[in-house]
């Protein structure tokens, strides 16, 4: 699997299965567990989507079956707003460590900004302890936007490494990428097959036959050749299996603007300037 670098040195796969809307159930951890049979390093999970426990039994099966150890996988979870303030992070790490069956997690993301930026700023000292502490791998954020992050990066002592948004080929959200780059920021994509709507888009069916690959490959090679991270989620054995295999094609230049030339600036998720978590 090939991997990104941090500003910190760390490293982490550039594809990984996300879990947005998996019920906490059997069928999560078949999941979790196939794409870790199949070649997957990174899985993504959330307090708020209430699967840690499924998708923690999935990590044990998957190394128990591939025998591989907790180092080879990389786990991110994510705080969501109930626990937001410094004084709450660190119970909130435990849970989610706890039910994911974990002594640490790789990355550990602030899910949203919020509205109140005096919060959101006390949050990320309290991630900053984490990371200090020795808690945490890598820590970073989730649905910020560049004044999210100015404001943040005024105040506090380390940076994200990441930010994990709403990334596809109908919303490229070019000045977040630019700005991200310029501050060493990774860029991670979450819905970036647009929750399946866009795989129907003419631009990218030509181009996939003309490399030989799905909609779905193209998008995620697509996220992949623009240097950010990608986790396709789904619970079909197929599809997971389908969507990783995005490392033996590239995409021209052409083919590569013919997709940014998709976008329309349209979201699937919320607004995260407006956003309370309701």
């Amino acid at each position: 699997m090939e991997t990104i670098e941090f500003y910190n040195g760390h490293h982490m796969p550039k594809l990984g299965l996300g879990t947005f809307r998996v019920e906490n159930d059997e069928t999560c951890k078949e999941a979790v567990k196939h794409a870790i049979e199949f070649g997957y390093r990174s899985i993504d999970t959330a307090k708020v989507y209430g699967n840690e426990e499924q998708v923690g039994l999935g990590i044990k099966e998957g190394l128990e079956a591939t025998g591989l150890s907790r180092e080879d996988i990389f786990v991110t979870s994510k705080l969501y707003f109930e626990d937001f303030g410094r004084e709450n992070v660190a119970q909130a790490y435990e849970t989610s460590i706890k039910k994911l069956g974990l002594d640490y997690l790789d990355l550990y993301l602030v899910h949203w900004p919020g509205t109140n930026e005096a919060v959101m700023i006390d949050t990320w000292k309290g991630m900053e302890d984490l990371y200090k502490d020795s808690k945490v791998k890598n820590i970073g954020v989730s649905n910020f936007q560049p004044e999210h992050l100015e404001a943040l990066l005024a105040q506090v002592s380390i940076k994200p490494v990441i930010n994990q948004v709403e990334f596809h080929p109908y919303f490229t959200q070019n000045e977040l990428r630019k700005y991200l780059d310029a501050q060493k920021i990774y860029m991670e994509s979450w819905s970036p097959l647009m929750n399946a709507q866009i795989l129907d888009d003419e631009t990218l069916i030509e181009i996939g036959k003309e490399v030989g690959k799905s909609p779905a490959q193209v998008i995620i090679r697509w996220n992949i050749q623009h240097g950010v991270v990608v986790i396709p989620k789904s619970i079909t054995p197929s599809r997971i299996e389908e969507n990783i295999e995005v490392f033996d094609f590239e995409l021209s230049e052409d083919q590569m603007s013919r997709i940014d030339n998709l976008n329309k600036d349209k979201r699937v998720g919320p607004d995260p300037n407006t956003f309370e978590g309701h």
